[in-house]
């Protein structure tokens, strides 16, 4: 019995659903979670970027094997309805040049009440980053050397962010990234508040082929 589990997730690995599968997906577990998903979803800035011909919209992390999903930490141990309270949309290019994540992040996940935790943005920032990179690296990976993060202002819970980032340079296994966290608007005339700004190196590792196949 334990072996069928582990040929489940093997053959999930090989066999992950299409970024286009992956928007369909998600079922919400309460009215809330269906409240913030459909806020999203039909937020004029999302309808904008699932219009834009330009990115390719994914939910990648429900391309994890739902029986790996409580041994990763954005795609299953934060995800919950106080903490990221759906699975962050995703909005990436075919060359790795840029990106966009919207996320709402719950009232779980503060370092102080009702502030979220500079620790929880770093690590959105860390894997947000490294997803706009990827597509420009020879295999499709790549491991963090440095994070550098300025924070511009508190990130108050119970809302939607948006992050954005760009590569702006890449040599051989090297791309240097920069991005931000900000608000996202209630309105068209509002202007987005900048929570964080960072910059990030990341690396591709020598055995990369080998590590295409198990990373999402």
């Amino acid at each position: 019995m334990a072996g069928a589990t582990a040929i489940e997730s093997i053959r999930a690995i090989a066999n992950p659903p299409s970024d286009e599968e992956t928007l369909t997906l998600f079922t919400p577990s309460t009215a809330e979670v269906a409240a913030i998903e459909k806020s999203i979803f039909t937020h004029p800035f999302t309808k904008r970027l699932l219009d834009d011909e330009t990115y390719i919209a994914s939910r990648p992390h429900l391309k994890i094997p739902e029986q790996l999903r409580a041994q990763n930490l954005t795609g299953g141990t934060l995800l919950g309805a106080d903490k990221i309270a759906v699975p962050p949309l995703q909005f990436s290019t075919a060359d790795g040049s840029k990106f966009v994540s919207i996320q709402y992040l719950g009232s779980a996940l503060c370092g102080h009440p009702g502030i979220v935790h500079g620790g929880l943005l770093g690590t959105l920032l860390d894997e947000g980053l490294a997803r706009c990179c990827f597509p420009a690296l020879p295999n499709k990976v790549g491991v963090t050397a440095s994070l550098n993060i300025t924070y511009k202002a508190p990130c108050m819970a119970n809302q939607i962010v948006v992050l954005v980032a760009e590569t702006t340079n890449v040599e051989g296994r090297k791309a240097w990234v920069k991005g931000r966290l900000e608000t996202l608007p209630k309105t068209e005339e509002e202007k987005p508040v900048v929570l964080t700004e960072a910059e990030a190196l990341f690396i591709e590792p020598r055995q990369a082929a080998q590590m295409r196949r198990v990373v999402v």
